[in-house]
């Protein structure tokens, strides 16, 4: 019973890697039935994307979320001025009680990795469903791709900025940003598992680090207590009123929005984290347990330096050092680590931060290379290599080292598109979970997620007006994303899209009722289903073919449910109608599952198919535009394509009679 479950041949998979080049470059590629490529490498391949305990998994993801201490206290000095305390607590606020919330019960929903881009996928079904899944890849890409780009173009302004930088250094940001991102690229080209341990070193030195200058900056405070009596004296000159301070704090919250960075990643990484020996692949209850405590500890550790740091940046930094061009600029904390501790380990701290700002690209670089693989080739819209690790991260570095130089390695001119590929994936996720918690009829919390995704709604409309060049940026990914992607689906048009397929009792006793072949099956449109249209098409087959009279003739049907998926199971069934022997077939496309049901046929009996159609009436080129898209039209000379691109051997490909 096991070659009845075999895949049919699939085109893209015949020419297998000749070379050793090719060989590692695609270690680890599944076929459409999910089988790897290259076994003997298979061992060395899993131990490498071996899952990991949660915490270190967080700091994957954590040299993102975690790295924005580099620069998010100077960023909320420079918006919200005296406010800043204030502003960092409504963001410590929305982190806990909105963002936190909305991406646990994302990842309880989505527990393989496709975060809430999935959960939306569900609601629009067909090509509307695929063009909305696009766009919201397009701002993945951009959140995810500019993390790349511009943490390494911080990184390299860290280091150019350190009072020991040779002065070569200077004027050389572009360059220090490549270099920085290669690095990222070869260690991801070594595998996941040297990727995390990386993240752990990086994570543990500059959280210590970040510790060690905010329980100083805390001490000098407590020392200097007039800083915080000056403060709030100059804080009441300028507001007064209470209220007014709230209200500007709440104003100045979109210009935050790039500390609540790093939440769709931590979703995105989930196939990474080692689950319970007990979980399963439908209910991997372990791994979800793994996630919320990744994204709890995260998020409470965040929030607790944030806020120390908002205070003690606020009360110890003149307000000048934060203006462009001033020490403080971009780098709050190592102002401090320099002017408290000394050059030695203010030095130590532009390492460290310089290092994590270089590796917060990894969990981007992670994301891309989870979200990629699971939505792009299932749509056919994407080369089958891309479901390879390395070609990815090959692509993604390419792709970094493009928007480098086009932004000549700015961290500002980046700034719009990154808050703006963060807050759409927010906003998409905390909409995702209230129509969740309203289709299951969880009335309060419909409403708490409704309130959240209008928090987020708000601070994506402001940053797009404020910014707009972040959402032309991401306009520009996401028409790369959907021009390549349909390129690819043209292209990929005649390829086999069955991943499996299987037919039931009924139809194997119908395939084997004839010992000697061959196997004769007449396509037929399911719509037409009356007695008289099948007794129609017999005859117009027999005299057309001059077939005999006792020529024994199956029927065939397929039945095109979404014509927007691309690669499918199939489940063959047999049916008798009207006296007549019928192959009822379910799938996503005509001409595609008809040659991978023959070719099937022929692998399990041994005898070779012939099947008979008649000429599809109307224009050829509007009948293969209604393939294309709706899996139907120009069913005769597209079946014979596809079974010539899978079977070279013409003695063994199935016979196309069209009359």
């Amino acid at each position: 019973m096991s070659t009845l479950m075999r895949p049919p041949a699939d085109p893209s998979n015949r020419h297998k890697p000749s070379g050793s080049f090719k060989h590692w470059l695609l270690e680890g590629m599944p076929d459409p039935a999910g089988r790897k490529r290259h076994g003997a490498q298979r061992t060395q391949a899993a131990k490498d994307h071996k899952p990991q305990s949660w915490w270190k998994v967080m700091c994957l993801t954590g040299v993102d979320y975690f790295s924005t201490l580099g620069y998010q206290p100077a960023i909320a000095a420079l918006a919200a001025g005296m406010v800043s305390p204030l502003a960092t607590i409504v963001l410590v606020a929305v982190t806990l009680l909105g963002a936190l919330p909305v991406y646990r019960r994302v990842a309880s929903e989505s527990p393989r990795g496709e975060g809430s881009i999935a959960m939306l996928e569900k609601l629009l079904p067909r090509w509307g469903g695929k063009l909305f899944v696009l766009a919201l890849l397009g701002f993945a890409a951009t959140d995810f791709m500019i993390t790349m780009t511009l943490s390494a173009a911080d990184a390299s302004a860290h280091a150019v900025e350190n009072p020991f930088a040779p002065e070569w250094m200077h004027g050389q940001e572009v360059a220090i940003t490549l270099a920085l991102i290669a690095g990222l690229g070869i260690v991801f080209l070594r595998g996941f598992k040297e990727a995390i341990n990386v993240a752990v070193l990086l994570v543990g030195a500059f959280l210590l680090l970040n510790a060690v200058v905010v329980v100083v900056g805390l001490f000098h405070v407590a020392s200097e207590a007039h800083v915080v009596t000056d403060w709030w004296v100059a804080l009441n000159q300028q507001h007064g009123n209470p209220l007014v301070m709230i209200g500007i704090a709440l104003l100045v919250f979109p210009k935050l929005a790039l500390g609540l960075s790093g939440f769709e990643t931590g979703v995105a990484v989930m196939p990474q984290i080692k689950g319970e020996p007990d979980d399963t692949e439908e209910h991997p209850a372990g791994r979800i347990r793994g996630a919320h405590k990744l994204l709890t500890t995260a998020a409470l550790i965040m929030s607790a330096f944030l806020v120390a740091s908002s205070f003690i940046t606020t009360f110890l930094i003149p307000a000048a050092e934060f203006e462009a061009g001033g020490k403080a600029n971009g780098r709050a904390l190592a102002y401090l680590a320099h002017q408290y501790l000394g050059d030695a380990f203010g030095t130590a701290y532009d390492i460290s931060t310089i290092a994590i700002l270089w590796f917060a690209g990894a969990s981007a670089m992670a994301g891309l290379l989870n979200l990629v693989p699971r939505y792009l080739p299932r749509f056919g819209m994407a080369p089958s290599w891309t479901r390879a690790v390395r070609p990815l991260v090959l692509l993604f570095t390419a792709i970094a080292f493009l928007v480098t130089i086009v932004f000549e390695a700015d961290v500002e001119a980046q700034g719009g598109a990154y808050a703006t590929g963060v807050l759409v994936l927010m906003t998409s996720a905390s909409i995702a979970v209230t129509l969740s918690a309203k289709r299951r009829r969880q009335r309060v919390k419909t409403l708490a997620f409704g309130a959240v995704a209008l928090v987020f709604s708000y601070t994506t409309v402001a940053n797009v007006v404020e910014r707009p060049d972040g959402i032309r940026i991401a306009a520009m990914f996401i028409l790369g994303i959907v021009v390549v992607s349909f390129a690819s689906r043209i292209r990929r048009s005649f390829e086999l899209r069955a991943t499996h397929i299987k037919m039931d009792e009924q139809a194997l006793e119908f395939t084997a009722a004839n010992d000697e072949g061959p196997i004769r099956m007449i396509a037929h449109e399911p719509k037409r289903a009356g007695v008289e249209r099948y007794r129609e098409k017999l005859e117009h087959a027999q005299q057309a073919n001059h077939l005999p009279v006792d020529c024994n003739a199956l029927f065939i049907e397929v039945i095109v449910d979404d014509s927007s998926d691309f690669e499918q199971e199939l489940l063959v069934e047999g049916k008798h109608r009207h006296g007549f022997r019928v192959l009822e077939v379910h799938s996503n496309n005509v001409p595609n599952t008809l040659a991978a049901v023959l070719l099937h046929i022929r692998d399990v009996t041994g005898l070779m198919p012939h099947i008979y159609f008649r000429w599809t009436e109307g224009n050829p080129i509007a009948n293969l535009s209604k393939f294309l898209f709706f899996g139907e039209g120009e069913i005769a000379p597209v079946t014979r394509e596809v079974l010539r691109e899978a079977e070279p051997d013409v003695t063994r490909r199935p016979w196309v009679h069209v009359g």
